[in-house]
């Protein structure tokens, strides 16, 4: 899963990020308004994580340029003000959580999972799809109650799909998922290649249905 934070305490983002990628997350990173305006238009993210206060803009039109260009995205809040009229104001204009600094990190850490699990998976941590059973905390897969076991990147491609059901995803796409803007800096055909191959084995073998579709020079596509 793929994270933004726009902040511009570095030490304090170099922190969050160091906490969040150990725990699986891809997180990319904007200090100021005009970098992660940029970012947002190129990218899309699962989760963002912005303060309130930006260096060389207004936070307002960030959160409206986001609900423009990433619908999907859940938006985070990290912020020193504490008066309840921000909050409020936050979240009237998109924002899903609002947490006040200082923060623990663990719990930082489960608001976002939260917040991911409410947009991406109708707010269950069990997935369920025919003889597939996903349980997003526990990091396990099981189909017709037999354990599947994945390499991380294979199961992080199988959340991406399943929170995209029905909708063609490209190469690109797919390598950014799983890199972060690093992607566009190098050839990740080949990689995303071999994870869903393997990915599409697995689950075959283990006596899932054929919901991977390869859709011909696009992409992929979990069907259902």
């Amino acid at each position: 899963m793929k994270l933004l934070i726009i902040d511009g305490d570095l030490a304090l983002s170099q922190v969050m990020i160091s906490y969040l990628s150990a725990g699986n997350y891809i997180c990319e990173y904007a200090n100021n308004y005009h970098r992660a305006l940029a970012k947002i238009e190129m990218y899309a993210y699962d989760c963002i994580l912005m303060d309130l206060v930006l260096p060389d803009g207004d936070s307002n039109m960030l959160l409206e340029a986001i609900k423009t260009h990433n619908k999907e995205t859940g938006i985070i809040i990290i912020s020193a003000k504490t008066d309840y009229e921000d909050k409020i104001s936050a979240l009237h204009q998109g924002a899903d959580d609002y947490v006040t600094k200082p923060f623990h990190l663990p719990e930082l850490s489960a608001r976002i999972f939260s917040v991911i699990r409410r947009r991406k998976y109708d707010n269950c941590n069990i997935i369920r799809q025919e003889e597939l059973t996903i349980d997003l905390l526990a990091k396990t897969v099981q189909i017709n109650n037999n354990p599947v076991t994945l390499t991380r990147k294979e199961f992080d491609l199988l959340l991406y799909f399943l929170g995209n059901k029905n909708k063609v995803l490209s190469k690109h796409e797919l390598a950014e998922q799983l890199s972060g803007d690093i992607a566009g800096m190098r050839d990740d055909n080949n990689v995303i290649y071999a994870h869903i191959k393997n990915l599409k084995k697995k689950l075959h073998e283990a006596g899932a249905g054929s919901y991977l579709k390869t859709i011909y020079a696009t992409g992929y596509k979990w069907e259902i």
